[in-house]
């Protein structure tokens, strides 16, 4: 799944066109690297989220397509 769709789908961005700024502007990094919004996210991989000086660590446990509001938070394990 592409990190920007990840990112709306978990929650942790609120709409995709964010999360695609967000990579863009170098914020977003996947295992250490900055990640692109089309870069494949799977099982496993440590997002690092950086809005000004807050710091998001994310451990990605599964990927769904649809996901209710309750579930979007079984996603990931804050790190």
């Amino acid at each position: 799944m592409r990190i920007d769709k990840f990112l709306k789908n978990s929650r942790l961005i609120k709409r995709r066109t964010l999360a695609n700024e967000a990579c863009d502007a170098g914020r977003v990094t996947i295992n250490g690297k900055i990640a692109k919004p089309g870069t494949e996210v799977k099982v496993g991989d440590i997002i690092e989220i950086r809005f000004g000086s807050n710091v998001t660590r994310v451990e990605v446990t599964s990927v769904a397509d649809h996901v209710s509001k309750a579930e979007a938070k079984e996603m990931y394990i804050i790190r």
